[in-house]
């Protein structure tokens, strides 16, 4: 997460354990669609046998890897991932690990860790660059209660915020008039913003467990919708840094009795949460995508990888976005960034150039589609392979109709210029179509094998889409109870 490991090697991690006195050491991965599992052992087994033997587990209950006849496979902890758990009442020294193969030993090619380091090895690989550093933002809504039920007979949703007028008759005690108007929440200073001194607790155990932050605030959403975004990392580390995060943000909030969402799109017309992901790439420490004379001081490199990200990004989304509810979030206003084109500083891009970013080390860009709905380490080796792509074809990102537009395309008067601009899927279904149909910049170099697409398919169809498509909501019985 942080450039520096804490732990180079077994002897280091052994003399920590005695040290600190270190009662269980964790390990955590993820299943293959970014779902956060652990196993806990005691800290006196964690040797150079241990490191050799890992931990075998049934990864057959395990969503997205093997079946039920071989399903064994072993944990193994990536010591340079090491940090102290900061939830657990005794002193445990947490991992995160690789997955590999029971018998070979090999690595797991579905385990999403190693897929990442996958792309950025192809990246070495290519000669194109020797770095790339990923910056993503936590956006995300922090409720003091949510209810839902959800069965045949039944249908219930109700969210209390007390910083929302709207839901002042669910809060209990005293009502000081302190509430955030509708879509009225960036960086809201307190009383207002009720959630300040949780967020600062939020940032110090980030730091704690080596994930580096910039800053972090109130967003737009005015029922509690916040932002911390944190120091550059590479995808691998950063893809442990986003699981680790979400992490910590959810029992922080289950500490202070409230509970963390990263739900797209929790509140209809409020504003939704994205994760945007800053990118760049570097050789030999030298930056890629500077050039004080290309437009925005983008590069030509960078701008074919911003072609290539924005061609795939009708498939690419399947990934980035991979929720029903992430189509809620990407329709035109509250910033959606639904068009496929790039720009200076317009948040009406699906591509943006922050303007701030002015120096050659600083220039890159954001992709701003994703939410954190996404397996991180796919996300990121989807959004990497796709540049590739764009850079190893020369895509020129004018010729390809990419822009840049320098207007707000949700303006009427720019209505002939939106209607020549591509947009994202509206759906996940269209974008899960799309990626049957293109997906040849992702199994480049074996990194995705079509195993694994046709299993992120076929599980999002039948788990996700279907369920969705054939259970009436309340909104239909508003519409047609009458009928």
């Amino acid at each position: 997460m942080g450039e520096e490991a804490m732990f180079k090697n077994i002897a280091e991690v052994k003399s920590y354990i005695l040290e600190n006195e270190i009662r269980f050491v964790d390990l955590k991965y993820t299943d293959l669609f970014g779902n956060l599992h652990h196993i806990t052992i005691p800290s006196h087994r964690f040797d150079e046998k241990f490191m050799e033997e890992g931990v075998g587990f049934d990864s057959s209950s395990t969503p997205g890897f093997k079946s039920l006849e071989a399903g064994d496979m072993v944990l193994i902890p990536d010591l340079e991932s090491g940090f102290m758990e900061p939830f657990f009442v005794d002193p445990t020294l947490s991992f995160f690990v690789n997955i590999v193969e029971a018998d070979t030993r090999e690595f797991y090619h579905r385990d999403p860790r190693y897929i990442a380091q996958a792309a950025e090895d192809f990246l070495r690989k290519t000669g194109i660059a020797d770095e790339c550093l990923w910056g993503p933002e936590f956006e995300y809504y922090i409720f003091d209660g949510v209810e839902y039920q959800n069965d045949p007979k039944n249908s219930l949703l109700r969210i209390n915020s007390d910083q929302d007028p709207r839901l002042d008759y669910q809060s209990q005690g005293q009502k000081l008039g302190y509430k955030l108007p509708h879509h009225d929440g960036y960086h809201a200073a307190p009383p207002y913003d009720t959630l300040n001194e949780m967020r600062n607790e939020t940032v110090k155990l980030f730091e704690s467990c080596n994930i580096p932050v910039k800053y972090h605030h109130h967003e737009v959403g005015g029922s509690g919708q916040v932002e911390i975004e944190v120091i550059f990392g590479n995808t691998k580390k950063m893809g442990d840094a986003i699981i680790l995060g979400k992490y910590i943000i959810r029992n922080v909030a289950k500490k202070h009795g409230k509970v963390a969402t990263f739900m797209p799109k929790p509140i209809y017309g409020e504003a939704g949460s994205g994760m945007h992901f800053h990118q760049h790439l570097f050789k030999n420490g030298q930056p890629l995508f500077y050039d004080e004379k290309g437009y925005g001081g983008l590069s030509e490199l960078a701008q074919s990888y911003v072609a290539g990200i924005l061609k795939n990004s009708q498939s690419l989304v399947a990934l980035t976005n991979p929720t029903t509810n992430s189509y809620k979030r990407l329709v035109p206003g509250y910033e959606a960034p639904v068009n496929l084109f790039f720009s200076l500083a317009n948040r009406s891009s699906a591509i943006r150039i922050p303007k701030y970013a002015t120096s050659p080390n600083s220039k890159r860009i954001e992709f701003r589609p994703p939410d954190a709905g996404c397996n991180p380490y796919l996300a990121m080796a989807g959004m990497l392979l796709a540049g590739i792509d764009g850079i190893q074809q020369k895509l020129n990102i004018t010729e390809e109709g990419f822009g840049p537009y320098d207007m707000n395309l949700f303006d009427e008067k720019y209505a002939d210029i939106h209607e020549k601009i591509q947009s994202v899927p509206d759906s996940l279904e269209k974008a899960l179509v799309n990626l049957a149909e293109n997906h040849k910049f992702l199994t480049q170099n074996n990194i995705f094998t079509q195993d694994i697409i046709d299993i992120w398919i076929s599980e999002k169809m039948k788990k996700e889409i279907i369920p969705s498509k054939n259970r009436p909501t309340i909104l239909e019985f508003d519409l047609y109870f009458n009928v």
